[in-house]
Protein backbone atom coordinates (compact mmCIF):
# COMPACT_ATOMS: atom_id res chain seq x y z
CA UNK A 1 0.00 0.00 0.00
CA UNK A 2 1.57 3.35 -0.81
CA UNK A 3 2.46 5.86 2.20
CA UNK A 4 2.93 9.48 2.65
CA UNK A 5 6.40 10.00 3.37
CA UNK A 6 5.53 12.53 5.76
CA UNK A 7 2.10 13.38 7.33
CA UNK A 8 2.21 16.87 9.14
CA UNK A 9 -0.01 16.28 12.12
CA UNK A 10 -3.86 17.76 12.28
CA UNK A 11 -3.06 19.94 15.48
CA UNK A 12 -0.13 20.92 14.05
CA UNK A 13 -1.83 22.53 11.17
CA UNK A 14 -4.82 23.61 13.79
CA UNK A 15 -2.13 25.48 15.69
CA UNK A 16 -1.16 27.26 12.09
CA UNK A 17 -4.22 27.78 10.94
CA UNK A 18 -5.19 29.38 14.86
CA UNK A 19 -1.88 31.66 13.61
CA UNK A 20 -3.65 32.92 10.90
CA UNK A 21 -7.09 33.40 12.18
CA UNK A 22 -5.31 35.81 14.72
CA UNK A 23 -3.26 37.44 12.14
CA UNK A 24 -6.30 38.09 10.42
CA UNK A 25 -8.62 39.55 12.73
CA UNK A 26 -5.53 41.91 13.63
CA UNK A 27 -5.33 42.86 9.86
CA UNK A 28 -7.81 42.43 7.93
CA UNK A 29 -10.92 42.39 10.16
CA UNK A 30 -13.64 42.86 7.96
CA UNK A 31 -12.20 39.47 5.76
CA UNK A 32 -14.49 36.04 6.25
CA UNK A 33 -11.50 33.73 5.69
CA UNK A 34 -7.72 33.88 3.61
CA UNK A 35 -7.82 32.05 0.29
CA UNK A 36 -4.06 30.43 -0.03
CA UNK A 37 -3.21 30.43 -3.87
CA UNK A 38 0.65 29.76 -3.73
CA UNK A 39 2.03 26.14 -3.47
CA UNK A 40 3.87 27.14 -0.79
CA UNK A 41 1.35 28.60 1.69
CA UNK A 42 -1.47 25.45 0.51
CA UNK A 43 1.71 23.15 1.48
CA UNK A 44 1.76 25.29 5.12
CA UNK A 45 -1.82 24.95 5.89
CA UNK A 46 -2.35 21.55 4.38
CA UNK A 47 0.58 19.41 4.57
CA UNK A 48 0.37 18.85 0.88
CA UNK A 49 2.83 20.69 -1.72
CA UNK A 50 -0.86 21.33 -4.19
CA UNK A 51 -1.82 22.35 -7.00
CA UNK A 52 -4.92 24.02 -5.90
CA UNK A 53 -6.09 26.68 -3.38
CA UNK A 54 -6.90 26.49 0.27
CA UNK A 55 -10.01 28.11 1.87
CA UNK A 56 -9.58 29.04 5.95
CA UNK A 57 -12.36 30.78 7.33
CA UNK A 58 -11.83 32.48 10.40
CA UNK A 59 -14.44 29.72 11.60
CA UNK A 60 -15.25 26.50 10.86
CA UNK A 61 -13.78 23.66 9.04
CA UNK A 62 -10.93 24.71 6.23
CA UNK A 63 -11.11 23.26 3.01
CA UNK A 64 -8.30 21.95 0.65
CA UNK A 65 -9.83 22.76 -3.22
CA UNK A 66 -7.50 20.95 -5.36
CA UNK A 67 -7.22 21.14 -8.94
CA UNK A 68 -4.91 18.02 -10.08
CA UNK A 69 -3.68 15.60 -7.65
CA UNK A 70 -6.63 14.27 -5.35
CA UNK A 71 -4.82 11.21 -4.74
CA UNK A 72 -1.98 12.66 -3.31
CA UNK A 73 -3.87 15.84 -0.77
CA UNK A 74 -5.80 12.43 0.40
CA UNK A 75 -2.33 9.96 1.25
CA UNK A 76 -0.35 13.18 2.69
CA UNK A 77 -2.78 15.82 4.51
CA UNK A 78 -4.56 15.42 7.84
CA UNK A 79 -6.76 18.11 6.77
CA UNK A 80 -10.48 16.85 6.80
CA UNK A 81 -12.64 18.43 3.64
CA UNK A 82 -11.27 18.47 0.36
CA UNK A 83 -13.15 19.00 -2.66
CA UNK A 84 -12.05 19.23 -6.52
CA UNK A 85 -12.49 21.99 -8.80
CA UNK A 86 -11.85 22.51 -12.60
CA UNK A 87 -12.66 26.72 -12.62
CA UNK A 88 -12.00 29.44 -10.34
CA UNK A 89 -15.89 29.30 -10.71
CA UNK A 90 -16.42 26.44 -9.02
CA UNK A 91 -14.81 27.42 -5.68
CA UNK A 92 -18.17 28.45 -3.94
CA UNK A 93 -20.03 25.36 -4.82
CA UNK A 94 -17.04 23.36 -3.48
CA UNK A 95 -16.16 25.20 -0.31
CA UNK A 96 -20.24 24.42 0.04
CA UNK A 97 -20.18 20.57 -0.94
CA UNK A 98 -17.79 20.53 2.16
CA UNK A 99 -20.51 21.78 4.47
CA UNK A 100 -18.82 25.50 4.64
CA UNK A 101 -19.43 28.95 3.33
CA UNK A 102 -17.12 31.52 1.28
CA UNK A 103 -17.63 34.74 2.88
CA UNK A 104 -18.55 37.72 1.46
CA UNK A 105 -15.04 39.16 1.86
CA UNK A 106 -12.11 37.29 1.68
CA UNK A 107 -8.36 38.02 2.86
CA UNK A 108 -6.82 36.77 -0.98
CA UNK A 109 -2.95 35.69 -1.11
CA UNK A 110 -2.61 37.72 -4.17
CA UNK A 111 1.36 37.44 -4.72
CA UNK A 112 0.44 33.64 -5.24
CA UNK A 113 -1.34 34.55 -8.64
CA UNK A 114 0.18 36.45 -11.95
CA UNK A 115 -1.88 39.40 -12.75
CA UNK A 116 -3.70 37.31 -15.80
CA UNK A 117 -5.07 34.79 -13.00
CA UNK A 118 -5.52 36.72 -10.36
CA UNK A 119 -8.51 38.97 -12.96
CA UNK A 120 -9.33 35.64 -13.56
CA UNK A 121 -10.45 35.48 -9.97
CA UNK A 122 -11.56 38.49 -9.48
CA UNK A 123 -14.22 37.83 -12.61
CA UNK A 124 -15.49 34.33 -11.07
CA UNK A 125 -15.78 35.97 -7.75
CA UNK A 126 -17.69 38.95 -8.92
CA UNK A 127 -19.99 39.01 -5.54
CA UNK A 128 -16.90 38.66 -3.78
CA UNK A 129 -14.85 41.63 -2.29
CA UNK A 130 -11.33 40.58 -2.37
CA UNK A 131 -8.87 42.06 0.03
CA UNK A 132 -5.19 41.23 0.16
CA UNK A 133 -4.24 39.05 3.00
CA UNK A 134 -0.58 38.79 1.86
CA UNK A 135 0.30 41.02 5.07
CA UNK A 136 -1.48 38.21 7.51
CA UNK A 137 -0.28 35.32 5.78
CA UNK A 138 3.30 36.29 5.82
CA UNK A 139 3.01 37.67 9.44
CA UNK A 140 1.22 34.02 10.60
CA UNK A 141 4.71 32.05 8.86
CA UNK A 142 7.21 34.32 10.48
CA UNK A 143 6.42 32.51 13.60
CA UNK A 144 7.45 29.16 13.85
CA UNK A 145 5.98 25.94 15.53
CA UNK A 146 8.11 24.08 17.59
CA UNK A 147 7.59 21.29 14.58
CA UNK A 148 9.13 23.49 12.35
CA UNK A 149 11.72 24.63 14.66
CA UNK A 150 12.79 20.93 15.08
CA UNK A 151 13.57 20.99 11.38
CA UNK A 152 14.96 24.10 10.95
CA UNK A 153 17.74 23.02 13.39
CA UNK A 154 18.51 19.94 11.99
CA UNK A 155 18.73 22.05 8.83
CA UNK A 156 21.22 24.83 10.08
CA UNK A 157 23.46 21.99 11.75
CA UNK A 158 23.99 20.22 8.39
CA UNK A 159 24.33 23.31 6.55
CA UNK A 160 27.41 24.79 8.92
CA UNK A 161 28.67 20.99 8.93
CA UNK A 162 29.09 21.32 5.25
CA UNK A 163 30.69 24.78 5.03
CA UNK A 164 32.79 24.44 8.06
CA UNK A 165 33.47 21.49 8.19
CA UNK A 166 33.74 19.27 4.33
CA UNK A 167 33.80 22.02 2.24
CA UNK A 168 36.93 23.31 3.13
CA UNK A 169 38.61 20.03 2.80
CA UNK A 170 37.63 20.38 -0.73
CA UNK A 171 38.74 23.53 -1.91
CA UNK A 172 42.24 25.20 -3.31
CA UNK A 173 43.07 27.69 -4.82
CA UNK A 174 43.20 27.49 -8.97
CA UNK A 175 39.30 25.84 -8.73
CA UNK A 176 36.36 27.82 -10.91
CA UNK A 177 33.75 29.53 -9.35
CA UNK A 178 31.72 26.47 -11.39
CA UNK A 179 33.98 23.46 -10.20
CA UNK A 180 33.62 25.17 -6.12
CA UNK A 181 30.02 25.52 -6.89
CA UNK A 182 29.56 21.71 -8.10
CA UNK A 183 31.59 20.66 -4.96
CA UNK A 184 29.41 22.18 -2.35
CA UNK A 185 26.12 20.94 -4.29
CA UNK A 186 28.14 17.15 -3.77
CA UNK A 187 28.68 17.70 -0.03
CA UNK A 188 24.89 18.96 0.11
CA UNK A 189 23.66 16.32 -1.38
CA UNK A 190 25.35 13.82 0.41
CA UNK A 191 23.85 15.73 3.72
CA UNK A 192 20.07 15.23 2.83
CA UNK A 193 20.09 18.87 0.21
CA UNK A 194 16.65 18.85 -0.90
CA UNK A 195 17.62 20.56 -4.21
CA UNK A 196 14.67 23.82 -4.68
CA UNK A 197 15.61 26.71 -2.89
CA UNK A 198 12.39 28.85 -2.91
CA UNK A 199 12.08 32.28 -3.04
CA UNK A 200 8.74 34.12 -2.59
CA UNK A 201 9.20 37.45 -4.01
CA UNK A 202 7.34 37.05 -7.29
CA UNK A 203 10.02 36.50 -10.32
CA UNK A 204 13.14 36.07 -8.05
CA UNK A 205 14.71 32.86 -8.48
CA UNK A 206 18.13 31.15 -6.91
CA UNK A 207 19.58 27.72 -7.21
CA UNK A 208 22.55 26.43 -4.64
CA UNK A 209 23.08 30.09 -4.15
CA UNK A 210 26.23 32.76 -5.03
CA UNK A 211 29.49 31.41 -5.67
CA UNK A 212 32.02 34.58 -6.24
CA UNK A 213 35.87 34.48 -6.05
CA UNK A 214 37.67 37.34 -5.71
CA UNK A 215 35.90 40.86 -7.94
CA UNK A 216 33.39 38.58 -8.56
CA UNK A 217 31.60 40.29 -5.61
CA UNK A 218 31.04 43.27 -6.92
CA UNK A 219 30.07 41.90 -9.99
CA UNK A 220 26.65 44.06 -11.08
CA UNK A 221 23.64 42.09 -9.46
CA UNK A 222 20.06 41.82 -9.80
CA UNK A 223 19.32 39.88 -7.16
CA UNK A 224 17.84 41.29 -4.15
CA UNK A 225 21.05 40.95 -2.02
CA UNK A 226 24.88 42.16 -1.51
CA UNK A 227 26.52 39.70 -3.16
CA UNK A 228 27.54 40.07 -6.37
CA UNK A 229 28.32 37.49 -9.12
CA UNK A 230 29.02 36.81 -12.64
CA UNK A 231 27.05 33.17 -12.03
CA UNK A 232 26.77 31.06 -14.67
CA UNK A 233 25.50 32.93 -17.76
CA UNK A 234 24.07 36.09 -18.38
CA UNK A 235 20.58 33.93 -18.88
CA UNK A 236 21.57 31.96 -15.10
CA UNK A 237 23.16 34.38 -13.08
CA UNK A 238 23.48 32.07 -10.16
CA UNK A 239 26.45 29.53 -8.52
CA UNK A 240 29.70 30.89 -10.40
CA UNK A 241 31.02 30.99 -14.03
CA UNK A 242 33.21 28.77 -15.55
CA UNK A 243 35.59 31.18 -16.59
CA UNK A 244 36.36 32.79 -13.11
CA UNK A 245 39.11 31.04 -11.29
CA UNK A 246 39.73 31.58 -7.98
CA UNK A 247 44.02 32.44 -7.23
CA UNK A 248 45.75 32.96 -4.80
CA UNK A 249 45.72 36.02 -2.13
CA UNK A 250 41.96 36.60 -2.82
CA UNK A 251 39.06 35.68 -0.67
CA UNK A 252 36.14 33.58 -1.98
CA UNK A 253 32.33 34.04 -0.70
CA UNK A 254 29.72 31.13 -0.81
CA UNK A 255 26.72 32.84 0.26
CA UNK A 256 24.28 28.93 -0.61
CA UNK A 257 21.29 27.59 1.33
CA UNK A 258 20.61 24.56 2.64
CA UNK A 259 17.25 23.17 2.54
CA UNK A 260 15.64 20.01 4.71
CA UNK A 261 12.73 18.95 3.91
CA UNK A 262 11.21 22.37 3.10
CA UNK A 263 12.69 24.34 4.73
CA UNK A 264 16.18 26.25 4.47
CA UNK A 265 18.75 28.18 6.00
CA UNK A 266 20.80 30.76 4.78
CA UNK A 267 25.11 30.84 5.39
CA UNK A 268 27.48 32.89 3.70
CA UNK A 269 31.31 31.25 4.85
CA UNK A 270 33.73 33.65 3.46
CA UNK A 271 37.10 31.94 2.58
CA UNK A 272 41.10 33.10 1.49
CA UNK A 273 43.11 31.02 -0.58
CA UNK A 274 46.17 31.75 1.30
CA UNK A 275 47.50 31.91 5.33
CA UNK A 276 46.35 34.07 7.47
CA UNK A 277 49.40 36.27 7.53
CA UNK A 278 48.63 37.07 3.98
CA UNK A 279 44.87 38.24 4.36
CA UNK A 280 44.88 42.01 3.25
CA UNK A 281 44.30 44.58 6.35
CA UNK A 282 40.79 45.88 4.18
CA UNK A 283 39.89 42.27 4.54
CA UNK A 284 40.06 41.75 7.73
CA UNK A 285 38.74 45.41 9.05
CA UNK A 286 35.26 44.77 6.78
CA UNK A 287 35.10 41.04 8.06
CA UNK A 288 35.84 41.69 11.85
CA UNK A 289 33.21 44.89 11.26
CA UNK A 290 30.45 42.36 9.52
CA UNK A 291 31.11 39.89 12.89
CA UNK A 292 30.74 42.80 15.72
CA UNK A 293 27.18 43.93 13.12
CA UNK A 294 26.51 40.44 13.57
CA UNK A 295 27.13 39.80 17.03
CA UNK A 296 25.17 42.95 17.86
CA UNK A 297 22.26 42.13 15.82
CA UNK A 298 21.73 38.38 17.40
CA UNK A 299 22.56 40.00 20.92
CA UNK A 300 19.45 42.17 20.49
CA UNK A 301 17.14 39.61 17.93
CA UNK A 302 14.56 39.48 21.66
CA UNK A 303 10.71 39.66 21.40
CA UNK A 304 9.55 43.23 21.18
CA UNK A 305 12.72 44.67 19.07
CA UNK A 306 11.95 46.86 16.18
CA UNK A 307 13.28 45.67 12.82
CA UNK A 308 13.86 49.24 11.71
CA UNK A 309 15.51 49.91 15.19
CA UNK A 310 18.14 47.44 14.43
CA UNK A 311 18.73 48.42 10.89
CA UNK A 312 19.42 52.29 11.31
CA UNK A 313 22.12 51.16 14.04
CA UNK A 314 23.79 49.15 12.23
CA UNK A 315 23.93 51.75 9.37
CA UNK A 316 24.86 54.58 11.76
CA UNK A 317 27.36 52.46 12.77
CA UNK A 318 28.86 51.99 9.54
CA UNK A 319 28.82 55.61 8.89
CA UNK A 320 30.73 56.23 12.37
CA UNK A 321 33.80 53.92 11.13
CA UNK A 322 33.69 55.24 7.97
CA UNK A 323 33.00 52.27 6.40
CA UNK A 324 29.39 53.55 4.97
CA UNK A 325 30.48 52.95 0.99
CA UNK A 326 31.10 49.31 1.27
CA UNK A 327 28.55 48.07 3.96
CA UNK A 328 25.74 45.89 2.89
CA UNK A 329 27.61 45.86 -1.07
CA UNK A 330 29.04 48.94 -3.60
CA UNK A 331 27.19 51.14 -5.58
CA UNK A 332 23.93 49.12 -7.35
CA UNK A 333 24.83 45.85 -5.52
CA UNK A 334 23.86 48.21 -1.79
CA UNK A 335 20.56 46.67 -0.46
CA UNK A 336 18.65 48.67 2.43
CA UNK A 337 18.50 45.48 4.93
CA UNK A 338 20.95 43.45 6.92
CA UNK A 339 18.64 40.60 7.77
CA UNK A 340 15.40 38.66 6.54
CA UNK A 341 13.15 35.96 7.54
CA UNK A 342 13.03 32.61 6.54
CA UNK A 343 11.59 29.31 6.74
CA UNK A 344 9.84 27.72 3.72
CA UNK A 345 10.75 30.46 0.97
CA UNK A 346 15.01 32.06 1.70
CA UNK A 347 12.65 35.97 1.76
CA UNK A 348 10.39 35.66 4.28
CA UNK A 349 8.63 38.33 6.69
CA UNK A 350 10.03 40.19 8.86
CA UNK A 351 13.12 41.84 7.33
CA UNK A 352 15.49 44.13 8.93
CA UNK A 353 14.84 47.24 7.34
CA UNK A 354 13.31 50.70 7.38
CA UNK A 355 9.63 50.96 7.84
CA UNK A 356 9.62 47.35 9.18
CA UNK A 357 7.99 48.42 13.04
CA UNK A 358 6.04 44.95 13.52
CA UNK A 359 7.87 44.00 17.12
CA UNK A 360 9.62 40.84 16.84
CA UNK A 361 8.34 37.52 18.48
CA UNK A 362 9.61 34.09 19.91
CA UNK A 363 10.05 31.62 17.80
CA UNK A 364 10.88 34.17 14.72
CA UNK A 365 13.53 32.95 12.34
CA UNK A 366 15.74 35.29 10.49
CA UNK A 367 19.30 34.83 8.57
CA UNK A 368 21.12 38.42 9.26
CA UNK A 369 23.89 39.24 7.02
CA UNK A 370 26.22 42.00 7.26
CA UNK A 371 28.23 42.03 4.21
CA UNK A 372 30.83 44.17 3.36
CA UNK A 373 32.19 45.21 -0.55
CA UNK A 374 36.24 46.16 -0.85
CA UNK A 375 36.65 48.16 -4.31
CA UNK A 376 39.01 45.53 -6.31
CA UNK A 377 39.01 42.74 -4.24
CA UNK A 378 35.65 41.17 -3.57
CA UNK A 379 33.17 41.07 -0.99
CA UNK A 380 33.90 40.12 3.21
CA UNK A 381 30.74 38.95 5.81
CA UNK A 382 29.12 36.57 7.25
CA UNK A 383 25.54 35.24 6.70
CA UNK A 384 23.91 33.13 9.73
CA UNK A 385 20.49 31.79 10.45
CA UNK A 386 18.84 32.74 14.19
CA UNK A 387 16.29 31.92 16.27
CA UNK A 388 14.65 34.70 18.30
CA UNK A 389 14.40 34.09 22.14
CA UNK A 390 14.01 35.86 25.08
CA UNK A 391 17.55 35.56 25.78
CA UNK A 392 18.78 37.29 22.13
CA UNK A 393 19.05 35.55 18.63
CA UNK A 394 20.46 31.47 19.04
CA UNK A 395 22.43 30.82 15.61
CA UNK A 396 21.16 27.85 13.88
CA UNK A 397 24.28 27.60 11.44
CA UNK A 398 26.94 27.63 13.70
CA UNK A 399 29.10 29.95 15.35
CA UNK A 400 32.46 30.27 13.90
CA UNK A 401 32.00 33.45 11.95
CA UNK A 402 35.96 33.55 11.22
CA UNK A 403 37.53 33.74 7.44
CA UNK A 404 38.27 29.98 6.66
CA UNK A 405 42.06 30.61 5.14
CA UNK A 406 43.15 27.57 2.42
CA UNK A 407 46.27 26.99 2.50
CA UNK A 408 46.56 24.90 -0.80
Amino acid sequence: MTTALETIPREELALRWQRCREALAQMVPEAGGLLATSRTAIYWLSGSWMNGLFWLPREGEPVLLVRKGMERARLESSVAAMAPYRSYRDIAGAVAECGGTLASTVAVEMNGLPWTMGDKLRSALASVTLLPGDAALGFARSRKTAWELAKMRLCGERHNFALAEVLPEMLHAGMTEREVSHAAWNVFFELGHGGPLRMGNPGEETFLGHVAAGDSGNYPSVFNGPLGLRGEHPAIPVMGYAGKVWKRGEVLACDIGFCLEGYVTDKTQVYFAGTPDEVPQAVRVGHEFCKNVQDWLAENLRPGAIPEDLYMHCVAWAEREGLAGGFMGLGDNKVPFVGHGIGLVIDEFPPVAKKVRTPLEEGMVLALEPKFGIPGVGMVGVENTFEVTADGGVSLTGDMHDIVCIDS
